[in-house]
């Protein structure tokens, strides 16, 4: 599958799970209680109450964020006998200002934590792979199809593949693992055309 901010998760057959944004969905409710808080004396007994305020706003997304997670991935392990995810350097990527805020609240790390200790007791097989150019490569012929993060096409002028771009990179995540089987090609293609079995 593919990790992303518009959909959470894309799978290989294209199936997407929605992203909650919870602190998007809460930055009006915080910015309410934080405007009260500086409007209170510094040292001030009612500053230290909103303070508490804020950090009950915090914590409040911080739990819907963890219970979503908590349900996602048993669903994930009750569901697929391997899970494959890209491995990624979450921690340099949350270093780009545009995107950081976006991607903290996506929390990605913690989904596949999550995963990884719910598969181990349910037998689940969670394997990480090279996130190295999954969203450029085609899925198809393995030609390099190079797009923005503002493309959401993959259009393949090679073989003529065209797919949802996240949907293409969780094909090439899939081929990537080492418990890939041959056997998903013709259903991980949604024209029916066999993808290559080898990870390009």
């Amino acid at each position: 599958m593919d990790v992303g901010l518009t959909n959470l998760l894309t799978f290989n057959n294209g199936d997407t799970i929605d992203n909650p944004r919870w602190l998007r969905h809460s930055e009006n409710q915080l910015a309410k209680v934080q405007r009260r808080k500086d409007r209170k004396l510094k040292g001030s007994r009612n500053r230290h109450k909103q303070n508490r305020k804020v950090a009950q706003v915090h914590r409040k997304i911080r739990n819907q964020r963890k219970d979503f997670h908590h349900k996602l991935s048993r669903k994930l392990v009750d569901t697929y006998d391997l899970i494959v995810y890209e491995q990624l350097r979450i921690t340099n990527m949350v270093k780009n200002h545009h995107l950081a805020k976006s991607i903290s609240d996506a929390s990605w790390g913690q989904l596949m934590r999550f995963t990884e200790y719910k598969a181990e007791e349910a037998g689940t097989l969670v394997e990480y792979v090279s996130a190295y150019h999954t969203t450029q490569l085609c899925s198809r012929c393995g030609k390099l199809v190079p797009k923005t993060l503002a493309t959401r096409i993959h259009s393949c002028p090679y073989c003529g593949l065209v797919l949802v771009k996240d949907q293409n990179s969780a094909i090439t995540v899939l081929q990537r693992s080492t418990h890939y089987d041959t056997s998903l090609s013709s259903s991980s293609s949604p024209s029916g055309q066999e993808l290559p079995v080898e990870p390009v």
